[in-house]
């Protein structure tokens, strides 16, 4: 998997969305799914593993306690599955990664930090079908009798009802991707899946270093992150959609009226200061 430096907003989308015309049904239906990195230095680390130590053997103690102390009303039905994607949405450690099928959301996750602006930001982009092919027969014979492209929790409870068992499937690592329930309007927003490796210990990356054709990453140079960044505030992909609620809204804000920090500001009542930026300098004196 190599590196593609992208020059501007055009290539960016169109590298993103190559391959995604598929002739047999004169359609656009992209096989790759996406994910976006403020820092192109960020490793595809799961939260379990960033834990360190023996962060293998805390995982069935995590989920336990997780199941043990939720509102059982939290999951739909009571499975190991269920609630491994809620503890994830929640931000339990986890083996899982947060995925997209849109381009423009891992766009957003790309260009969101803006203290990580000086820094190259990063879209993966993996062909989640070619990668099922390489699952245990079990599996892909999971996904041609439902005639679908990717899992389902309920699948998943079809093929193995224990992590234990989920791993027993191939003596070989393998990589799935599932879709979680519509557990809030931001995973729906965010048109979000997971990927899952076959143990808590396998690196997608290694995996993917095996697998070299099933990915690309596409490099956003920092000094194109300003232009992605109000692009996507334009298409209204921001905190406020993706997150939904008052913190979202927050964030947006926040984010939508902090200064460019690589350039001097415009004088007060220029023609290039925007009369909101005048409203939100005027409310911020009034509050000090």
């Amino acid at each position: 998997m190599g590196d593609i430096l992208v020059h501007d907003w055009a290539e960016l989308n169109e590298r993103l969305y190559e391959g995604a015309f598929q002739h047999d049904i004169g359609r656009t239906r992209s096989p790759f799914v996406f994910r976006g990195l403020s820092d192109a230095a960020h490793r595809l680390t799961t939260t379990l593993s960033r834990l360190g130590g023996h962060y293998a053997r805390m995982e069935p103690h995590l989920l336990r306690n997780f199941r043990k102390y939720a509102r059982h009303t939290d999951v739909t039905h009571d499975s190991l599955w269920n609630w491994l994607a809620v503890a994830q949405h929640h931000g339990l450690p986890t083996r899982l990664l947060d995925w997209t099928y849109s381009p423009l959301v891992a766009m957003h996750f790309a260009t969101a930090q803006l203290e990580l602006f000086d820094r190259d930001g990063a879209i993966l982009a993996v062909d989640f079908l070619r990668a099922h092919r390489l699952l245990p027969p079990p599996l892909r014979r999971l996904l041609e009798q439902e005639g679908s492209d990717v899992f389902t929790v309920e699948m998943l409870d079809r093929a193995a009802g224990t992590l234990d068992a989920f791993a027993g499937l191939s003596p070989d690592d393998f990589l799935l991707f599932f879709e979680p329930p519509s557990l809030d309007d931001r995973i729906v927003n965010q048109f979000a899946l997971f990927s899952l490796m076959s143990r808590a210990t396998a690196s997608l990356e290694d995996w993917l270093a095996q697998h070299p054709e099933l990915a690309r990453r596409l490099v956003i140079p920092r000094e194109l992150k300003w232009e992605v960044r109000d692009r996507l505030d334009q298409a209204n992909v921001t905190e406020r959609v993706l997150f939904p609620g008052l913190d979202g809204l927050s964030r947006w804000l926040q984010r939508y009226y902090s200064p460019r920090q690589d350039r001097a500001a415009p004088p007060v009542g220029s023609a290039a200061e925007h009369p909101l930026d005048r409203e939100h300098e005027r409310r911020a004196g009034d509050a000090g």
